[in-house]
């Protein structure tokens, strides 16, 4: 399929895919509902992302074209169909829609919570006794509330550890809240958070470990039976799930159903994995999954919440299975055979669990403006793991922590600093409107700045029409085209001449540059390197707090 136009009005985007399909063009027309903030930033909320129209056929994508700029000759209501110039085509890899509305997503959270958090370890052997689980004042609208606070768009619920406990009745097994004395034994932790965040307007999520200790199955078929079947629990009793997230820790020593010993699997074969995903496909198909292989987005390779510097959303996935993958999970690989995005995993306490003994270890909100930097920052998505304490809560040390990270950020990104510039090119697609070089200033992520096919190194200037102070720059591509540029330069104007202040390699979903401050009145965007024409939807230029730089 080939993409045609998009628009604000999806009752206009319905009579053009009318117009179109009377004479034998078939068309889809794409309209989702995700979280969005249009500048990737500040308060959250649920907005439309533009309707799209794509021609099924790509042999009659020159056809389609033309029809449609025969029905819009003349009108003002929408210059993007007024030009010549069709968009540029994919490159590589592109993400899928369910992808793309993770990459919204940016920021997200964990929830690391089950009988860990009551023995104080990090991993359970499989034989702890059901009645350890017992929050004594457990509140998920609290637990909600803070990650939706720290601007969190999602939350993860590890709904079955290692240790195999579950924090829903599940039917398959008696370890579970069922036999715990919380609330009776009528308690159901997933759908008390899921419900929460239904409430509260972000995303829910479920982590369902592979591996087993408890189970005494696990290592032999019988297991991947009752995993699959829990995998279709999640699925169909807790509303739609925004991710599954598969962990790559496989196999060692356990209970086992009494056994006590060391099982072994081999985790390119055990877990079947393309029919386990293939579950997740056919109930949830808006669900992306995780591991080390994806197949939606990958692990960072580490869990400090750091991407590399360069960090390409394409790997070469080859026979890759989680826990078993031989890639470059931290920047990723160019040009790559998937599109593959990285996620950071980090914790804001050295443990995953909640210990009484880390409430003095607490990340600071300097330590959490670094990694955010380091993983969104450079087009990954970040997922803070909050460990609920005993009480079933969000402990008040990670709270204090969070809201001041949150203050510093909205007070960086509150105000763009390039809106309102004058923005020139050295080259603009077709010479007309559709792809101008404002479109990287007017807030929208459906509009870009592009270029000619075969201009693959051009610049951009921002005229700021005076001296302005500001020590951050964000850059993003427009994603469904893929990943474009691989080298590009920043230049302020100073004492008469372009000065060089920055170099970079990848941008992808979001690239942000922190530098010292600087004093210009022109910023200058170079792409020396893209496999094809650029296609660049945000230049924002930003100014951190004094707090941040005391």
């Amino acid at each position: 399929m080939k993409f045609l136009l998009s628009d604000k009005s999806l009752g206009r985007c319905d009579v053009l895919k009318a117009i179109l399909e009377s004479s034998g063009i078939e068309c889809v027309l794409k309209n989702e509902y995700m979280p969005f903030s249009s500048a990737g930033f500040g308060v959250f909320g649920l907005e439309p992302v533009y309707p799209e129209l794509w021609v099924v056929d790509d042999e009659k994508y020159d056809e389609a074209m033309s029809i449609l700029m025969a029905e819009e000759a003349g009108s003002s209501e929408n210059d993007s169909l007024s030009t010549a110039a069709p968009p540029p085509d994919p490159s590589g890899p592109v993400p899928t829609v369910r992808q793309l509305r993770w990459h919204e997503m940016e920021f997200y959270g964990f929830l690391h919570f089950t009988v860990n958090t009551f023995t104080d370890k990090e991993w359970g052997f499989g034989d702890e006794d059901e009645k350890v689980f017992n929050p004594t004042d457990f509140d998920a609208d609290q637990i909600v509330a803070v990650a939706r606070e720290a601007g969190m768009k999602g939350l993860i619920l590890t709904a079955k550890h290692h240790d195999g406990f579950c924090l829903w009745p599940s039917k398959y097994t008696e370890h579970s809240v069922k036999n715990s004395p919380w609330k009776g034994g009528k308690g159901d932790v997933v759908k008390e958070i899921s419900e929460a965040c239904r409430r509260q307007g972000i995303r829910f999520g479920a982590y369902l470990s592979p591996w087993d200790r408890n189970h005494k199955d696990y290592g032999r078929p019988e297991y991947i039976v009752y995993y699959r079947n829990q995998l279709r629990e999640l699925l169909t009793n807790y509303g739609e799930l925004f991710t599954v997230w598969f962990d790559g820790a496989n196999g060692g020593d356990g209970f086992y159903g009494g056994a006590r010993e060391t099982r072994r699997i081999d985790n390119l074969v055990y877990y079947d994995w393309q029919n386990t995903w293939q579950i997740v496909r056919e109930l949830g198909p808006m669900t992306v999954m995780f591991s080390d292989a994806g197949p939606d987005f990958r692990w960072v390779g580490n869990e400090s919440g750091i991407a590399g510097e360069t960090c390409w959303a394409t790997l070469n996935v080859g026979n890759g299975v989680p826990g078993n993958v031989s890639a470059n999970l931290n920047q990723g690989e160019r040009p790559g055979t998937h599109w593959l995005p990285a996620e950071c995993d980090v914790s804001i306490r050295p443990g995953w669990f909640y210990h009484a003994g880390e409430d003095d270890k607490v990340k600071t909100a300097a330590q959490l403006l670094d990694i955010y930097y380091a993983s969104v920052g450079r087009g990954a998505c970040l997922n803070l793991n909050l460990p609920p304490d005993r009480r079933g809560r969000i402990h008040d040390e990670d709270i204090k922590s969070l809201r001041e990270f949150r203050r510093l950020l909205d007070a960086t990104f509150a105000v763009d600093l390039a809106k309102g510039a004058k923005v020139s090119a050295s080259n603009i697609r077709g010479g007309g409107q559709m792809f101008a070089a404002e479109n990287v200033i007017d807030g929208r992520r459906d509009t870009y700045w592009a270029t000619d096919d075969g201009v693959s190194n051009a610049w951009l200037v921002l005229d700021l029409g005076k001296s302005i102070a500001f020590n951050v720059v964000s850059l993003r591509e427009y994603l469904p085209l893929g990943q474009r540029v691989e080298e590009f330069a920043l230049d302020q104007w100073r004492s008469g001449s372009w000065q060089e202040f920055y170099k970079g390699t990848s941008i992808g979903n979001l690239r942000l540059i922190r530098t010292g401050f600087m004093t210009t009145d022109r910023i200058r965007l170079r792409i020396t390197r893209s496999a094809v024409c650029p296609a660049i939807t945000q230049v924002g230029l930003f100014a951190e707090p004094s707090t941040v730089r005391e």
